[in-house]
């Protein structure tokens, strides 16, 4: 297999100069808005293989718009453009069209592109390194073998040994170098206009995440929160006013825009030198493996301009209808195929609770789970809108701080419970025996083991069936959200005991 090597000189034809087609390269400012993919859970963390959120990108570019009929064509846009989304105001007699320009200039592209026409083959002789060149016309599609016809007759390039180039005297001119939306338009008059053009594009997606630091004290923690953006377009946006948008929105088309097509030119050579029949043949070569997503670099942003040198920057938080939108407050590069990471909040000595829970089914408990919880209250120490994300804690242990445990937190609004449910307890462990039983009735006892040199607290939540009630032997009940919860203090490595009673209604 060899990769070809392909020189382009682009020879733009005269009607592409033409007046009625006029180029926007860039914009001149840009906004963009990253909403969170629909059918992900707060709590989860994105999938950087296949972001599944997308953007409201809004762009503001001058153009010189001449009289009568012309196509404006806007270089730069997102490569996961949705064209039927896409808003143009400004212009003097609106849009007629649009389109999505979807075939970028590539190897791969223009030599698909030119199949029948004429280019140039530059060949270097091996041994000799003397160069020639000739007509030919491509023969062969973009996969496979590159078949070109010269004055010789029929030939592959770049087999048995030759080093060879294809020079394109001119490029199609419906292909773009960059991601192009183009539409038509007709103006009684030339005139400049500032335009605004607003899109939705597919290959984004955010994410909260938190850092607990649990205090000595054992009863507050300091919460550092943080947003990162990501983005798999392969368009940037430099000194971008970006934000992040939290909540779920109803998008009922969930299908992607249109993908541009390009790439690499991967050519194979079949020429096989002679073998006797007793040697058998080569395996055929692999067929070649989907390319993976670039590779996303993870960027920290740090505050710029009139702000002081490495300051965080901190996010701040807006209205929008029933939904929370966080703008960042610097113009930020949002850049392809990478994430961007800018502080949420950051809150000292925060009330957290520290506790075991197990969920009991009647009488069949699962594993026990560490959790934190507080309440989002200014009281508590926070007081602000949560949105889900991952969950990282530590612990002090002497000088240094360690991992304790990873969860998730839900979308949380001011003054609503906050619950952290880390991993399983290897420290706290509970068990169930059914001490007593007749044809209406069970009687259950609980056991909690506390193996840690502290005092824990523990909670069992019972689940039943609808014609099952929960009834306390020992210990204290009490009914929270359809369950029955059984609360305990174990003492330091020490046991507690509960003992309760299911009923079935007749």
């Amino acid at each position: 297999m060899r990769r070809a090597l392909i020189l382009v000189a682009i020879l733009w034809p005269a009607a592409v100069l033409a007046q009625d087609v006029v180029t926007s390269s860039a914009p001149d400012s840009v906004s963009v808005s990253v909403y969170r993919a629909p059918d992900r859970d707060g709590d989860a963390a994105m999938d950087l293989d296949w972001l599944g959120g997308y953007a409201l990108v809004t762009e503001r570019r001058t153009v010189e718009v001449p009289a009568g009929k012309a196509t404006i064509r806007f270089e730069g846009v997102a490569a996961g453009l949705f064209p039927e989304s896409a808003i143009v105001t400004g212009l003097p007699s609106g849009v007629r069209e649009k389109n999505m320009d979807a075939d970028l200039l590539s190897p791969r592209s223009l030599y698909a592109r030119m199949f029948g026409r004429q280019v140039i083959l530059r060949r270097t002789v091996p041994g000799t390194g003397k160069v020639g060149e000739e007509r030919a016309v491509i023969r062969s599609g973009a996969d496979g073998a590159a078949i070109l016809q010269t004055g010789a007759g029929f030939e592959a390039a770049s087999c048995g040994g030759l080093d060879d180039e294809l020079v394109y005297s001119e490029a199609p001119r419906d292909l773009s170098p960059r991601p192009t939306l183009s539409i038509e338009t007709e103006a009684a008059t030339a005139q400049k206009v500032t335009l605004s053009l607003s899109y939705l594009a597919w290959g984004f997606d955010w994410q909260s995440n938190y850092v607990v630091r649990m205090n000595a004290d054992g009863r507050t923690a300091d919460i550092s929160a943080w947003v990162t953006l990501a983005s798999s377009d392969s368009t940037s946006f430099a000194d971008a006013d970006a934000a992040v948008i939290a909540g779920r929105i109803n998008r009922e088309d969930g299908t992607r825009g249109v993908e541009p097509r390009g790439g690499e030119l991967v050519l194979r050579c079949y020429l096989t030198p002679y073998l006797p029949a007793s040697v058998p043949m080569p395996a055929p070569p692999p067929a070649p493996a989907m390319a993976p997503m670039a590779e996303m670099a993870d960027v920290v942003v740090t505050a710029q301009r009139a702000m002081p040198i490495n300051a965080p920057v901190t996010v701040r938080q807006e209205e929008l209808g029933d939904l929370k939108l966080y703008r960042v407050p610097v113009p930020v590069t949002v850049a392809a195929n990478a994430q961007k990471q800018v502080a949420l909040a950051e809150r000292k000595a925060v009330k957290m609770e520290v506790l075991y829970r197990a969920e009991v089914w009647e009488d069949s408990i699962r594993e026990v789970r560490q959790m934190l919880r507080t309440r989002n209250r200014r009281e508590e120490g926070l007081g602000l809108p949560l949105p889900g994300g991952p969950v990282t804690v530590f612990e002090p242990h002497g000088d240094a701080m360690l991992l304790v445990g990873e969860g998730g937190l839900d979308d949380r609004a001011e003054g609503e419970d906050v619950e952290i449910l880390l991993g399983n307890s290897g420290q706290v462990s509970a068990v169930t025996e059914v001490v007593q039983q007749s044809a209406r009735s069970r009687t259950i006892r609980l056991t909690v083991g506390n193996a840690r040199p502290v005092p824990v607290r523990f909670e069992a939540r019972i689940a039943s069936a609808p014609a099952t009630r929960v009834s306390a032997v020992s210990g204290r009940l009490r009914r929270e959200n359809g369950r029955s919860v059984f609360p305990l203090l174990v003492p330091a490595n020490g046991r507690a005991i509960i003992a309760y009673k299911l009923v079935t209604a007749d």
